[in-house]
């Protein structure tokens, strides 16, 4: 059965309107979260580099991303759908998260291998994978339909905010005279990715524990409880629910598919990517050995940080223009701004100039982090937000497992083994995706009960 948003008084019932200050506070943790991300946006491909690992490796050792949330994603949403415990749906996988992601930051810089990196970043992801899913449905548990775009949005704010200081940390230490750039370990990764790490481990778990302690759940009612306590199966209940989810996908989030598709492999090109592209184009060196290069990651750190800083300094007016305009047409423009602005970047080789791609990109990021959320939150069903925001960054993994599977074959024989294309290629994939936006029709938005 099928009803418009409007007529789906299930999902809004115990939805109260909050103030901004308990949005913010609800959404602290999301901080933390992308800080853990931030640290691995900037610094895996220069770890890996620094452990001996070639250009060619880079995506499969990225395969923990898309593969844990592949997996754990949907089965923790769905498990959140049915959790019944006194501290609620969602916090108890807030805590365990940021539990695993803590410990993995102070242990990631003490690789002494490959591998060991690449394992220490799939147990990492797994602990951010378990968190994140979870925070998406708090969301949408506690907020009522109209406040859905502020509430997400304020997750871009805490996206471009986390990410910004995950990024500037390095720089910052450099700069305060705390740490030298050219000070390094036994394992040759610089003491200042060990302070970052050290920094990140703190910040993960000490945010989701403010939210958590601050912001209490919406309680389910008596026959809700019972309703979910009733049902039998355990494990194989819940891939029932996710493949029965499968079955009555809102159309709004199919057609999201086909935009996230360009999208997020785009974003996991750019990621593996842009530290190699820089050194060429602002350091000329491709030697991870070189001074160079260990500048080049710097300002990688500053690049990212930049368009984290952008990214919540237009996470709020976008949430006005989304009420003004629709989230459709917020989203479209902006993956077009951020597709064009990536295209540019390695023309650029002077780093000052740097902040043209960076605000196109801090745009489209504030827009990919939140909108997509506040167009999907008003269709889908209260007992089944779990799995739908699951099945939603399912749509996020896939593509960049694709991308880990296929790129390496692009990246030789299209893109003649060359960084600066590959930059250029995932600046055309976002402007692609951002034309793929124009599929989704506001009669697409209808809520499945």
């Amino acid at each position: 059965m099928i009803v418009s948003p409007s007529e789906k008084v299930d999902n809004i019932a115990s939805a109260v309107k909050l103030n901004f200050g308990s949005i913010i506070a609800m959404n602290l943790g999301f901080f933390g979260i992308q800080y853990s991300f931030g640290l691995q946006q900037t610094n895996m491909t220069p770890i890996y580099s620094y452990l001996g690992a070639d250009a060619d490796q880079l995506p499969l050792l990225n395969l923990a991303g898309p593969m844990t949330g592949l997996i754990i994603q949907p089965i923790i949403g769905a498990m959140s759908d049915k959790t019944t415990s006194r501290f609620g749906r969602r916090r108890p996988y807030f805590l365990i998260g940021a539990i695993i992601c803590s410990i993995c930051l102070f242990a990631m810089p003490y690789s002494s291998s490959i591998w060991m990196a690449a394992g220490i970043l799939w147990i990492l992801d797994a602990g951010n994978n378990i968190t994140m899913e979870p925070y998406r449905a708090f969301v949408s548990d506690k907020l009522p339909p109209q406040q859905h775009a502020l509430g997400f949005l304020t997750q871009s704010f805490f996206t471009g905010l986390g990410i910004t200081l995950a990024n500037l940390t390095p720089g910052i230490l450099i700069a305060a005279g705390l740490i030298s750039i050219n000070s390094r370990s036994a394992n040759n990764i610089p003491y200042t990715t060990y302070a970052a790490f050290f920094i990140g481990g703190v910040v993960s778990i000490g945010s989701i524990m403010y939210s958590c302690l601050t912001t209490k759940e919406v309680p389910l009612s008596d026959e809700e409880i019972k309703k979910v306590k009733a049902e039998q199966g355990g494990i194989i209940r819940i891939f029932k629910d996710i493949i029965e989810a499968f079955k009555v996908m809102p159309t709004t989030m199919k057609k999201m598919g086909v935009v996230y598709l360009f999208n997020w492999y785009a974003m996991f090109i750019y990621w593996q990517f842009i530290t190699l592209c820089l050194a060429k184009t602002i350091y000329n060196t491709t030697d991870a050995a070189s001074d160079g290069f260990a500048s080049a990651q710097l300002l990688t750190g500053t690049v990212n940080g930049g368009y984290n800083i952008v990214t919540f300094l237009v996470a709020f007016p976008l949430a006005f223009f989304a009420r003004k305009i629709t989230a459709q047409k917020v989203h479209l423009t902006s993956l077009l701004f951020g597709g064009l602005c990536l295209i540019c970047l390695p023309m650029i080789h002077n780093a000052t100039l740097l902040f043209i791609p960076i605000i196109g990109l801090g745009v489209a990021w504030a827009s990919m982090m939140g909108t997509p959320y506040a167009m999907l939150a008003g269709s889908i069903p209260k007992a089944k937000t779990g799995i739908f925001m699951g099945i939603l960054n399912m749509f996020i993994v896939l593509p960049m497992l694709l991308e880990t599977l296929t790129f390496k074959y692009v990246y030789k024989y299209l893109l003649g083994h060359n960084p600066e294309n590959a930059i250029i290629f995932a600046g055309a994939l976002i402007t692609i995706a951002g034309i793929m936006v124009l599929l989704i029709k506001k009669r697409d938005n209808i809520a499945i009960v």
